[in-house]
């Protein structure tokens, strides 16, 4: 909690400006967190009305009067939104099927699924869903929608889709729809998805991004929207013709905004093309050895017995030529690193005997110098233990000693009963084992049976 009272006389610019009283406050009361809603900077002026005349926005400080190219009804409705997420693509789903009132209702997620959510996130403009959970973004703040949308997934708009005639009064706490999109941003022509020239999809529109005003701060955003780590470098690429493009205003982009939110359309032969740093594929880790075969990293791990030989092969599938693996070994009381070239995209480590110092958790870490950078990608972490093959030794030599027993025993009793067919019916299965019975007495068995 913060501990100090603001003391805001109201015209300050930020908040810390104010001023703040010298006492303390260690605790808040349940349920007295501040909860703010600023109205959008939006307005009508020069109408008969407050709901008519025309449309400006205020950005940057400015207010500015809207372009009616691109409008439609859809648009100036905004029927849905998602709100208290990080941009116009995530938030708890409201409805607003009523333009003369300012009520909006949110979404039971009893009666929302899949389908309905690819409607929601096209119609705002975004990529295909990616989350849809509730209470993911706060608990319901406004009346609840009472209907079931039953959506076929190729509709524009919410809308426009059937809903149910059944009536809901209330939702269960924590039920209210969240639901995250994808940011319509994509790199294209590159040797990963992370790598390329970047375009982003705004009113239908995919279009490549002008390289001027770029930096790593916004190319960071692009990178992030992408759920490619971060920015490594951004590079220009000169076209022979003018095309369509999209402009982004460096200083509108910080980390808490989606690019389409600072576009604007232009022309231009200079195109950019950004690298992230999630930029490889993730290697693979298994191990091979004599006793138990190939065993790739899963949940239970491997197993290998104590001084046997055993190999642990990283590869990766091809993107880049070169590069080289490091396996790394980590237990309870030593860490180790081993590194070799890739040679096909692979490499080969092999340890000839297995000890219990050998047991612990290994993964294989990919090195590759391309763009002027080195990157790297580590693989899943495979368990290794390490067995005493005594006790398997052990036991099984006493299962041989039981079932030689158990054969003896069979034998000693059908010679004991010779004569009786269905004893050397049950004797017949014991041929196969030939346990060093002189062939003289089981002639002469088999005669007496006869």
């Amino acid at each position: 909690m913060w501990t100090k009272k603001f003391q805001c006389g109201g015209n300050e610019s930020a908040l810390l400006d104010c001023r703040s009283s010298g006492s303390d406050r260690n605790t808040c009361s349940p349920g007295k967190a501040v909860g703010l809603t600023c109205s959008e900077p939006v307005r009508l002026v020069g109408g008969d009305s407050r709901c008519a005349g025309t449309l400006e926005v205020k950005h940057e400080g400015d207010w500015r009067p809207v372009d009616d190219s691109d409008w439609t009804l859809k648009v100036a409705a905004d029927s849905v939104r998602l709100v208290n997420g990080t941009s116009l693509c995530s938030g708890r789903l409201e409805v607003n099927s009523n333009q003369s009132n300012q009520w909006w209702s949110s979404v039971c997620e009893d009666d929302f699924d899949q389908q309905d959510a690819e409607v929601v996130c096209r119609e705002l403009g975004c990529g295909a869903p990616s989350v849809l959970q509730g209470a993911l973004y706060g608990e319901v703040e406004a009346p609840m929608w009472t209907k079931e949308f039953q959506c076929g997934g190729h509709e524009s708009a919410l809308l426009d889709c059937r809903s149910s005639g059944s009536d809901r009064n209330t939702c269960s706490p924590g039920k209210a729809v969240g639901l995250t999109c994808s940011e319509p941003v994509r790199l294209v022509g590159g040797d990963s998805r992370c790598a390329g020239t970047l375009e982003v999809k705004h009113e239908g529109d995919w279009r490549p991004v002008d390289d001027s005003d770029w930096t790593l701060k916004v190319a960071a955003v692009a990178c992030r929207d992408l759920d490619c780590g971060s920015a490594v470098s951004i590079r220009q690429r000169n076209e022979s013709s003018w095309r369509s493009v999209w402009r982004i205003n460096s200083d509108c982009v910080d980390s808490e905004t989606a690019l389409r939110d600072c576009l604007t359309s232009g022309y231009s032969t200079s195109i950019l093309n950004l690298i992230c740093s999630d930029l490889l594929l993730q290697p693979i880790i298994s191990v091979s050895s004599s006793m138990y075969g190939v065993s790739k990293a899963q949940q239970q791990g491997a197993r290998v017995l104590r001084r046997s030989t055993f190999t642990i092969l990283c590869s990766i599938q091809p993107q880049y030529p070169g590069g080289s693996f490091q396996l790394t070994f980590t237990s309870s009381n030593s860490a180790h690193n081993y590194t070799q070239p890739a040679v096909n995209h692979s490499a080969h480590f092999l340890f000839p005997a297995a000890e219990l110092a050998h047991q612990g958790s290994y993964s294989c870490v990919y090195h590759v110098y391309v763009f002027n950078h080195t990157f790297s990608s580590e693989s899943r972490l495979l368990s290794l233990t390490v067995l005493d093959p005594t006790p398997l030794i052990i036991k099984a030599i006493v299962l041989m000693l039981t079932l030689l027993v158990v054969n003896v025993a069979l034998y000693s009793y059908c010679k004991a009963n010779r004569g009786r067919m269905p004893c050397r019916q049950k004797n017949t299965e014991l041929d196969h084992y030939n346990l060093g019975v002189p062939a003289a007495e089981e002639e002469e068995g088999a005669q007496g049976a006869e």
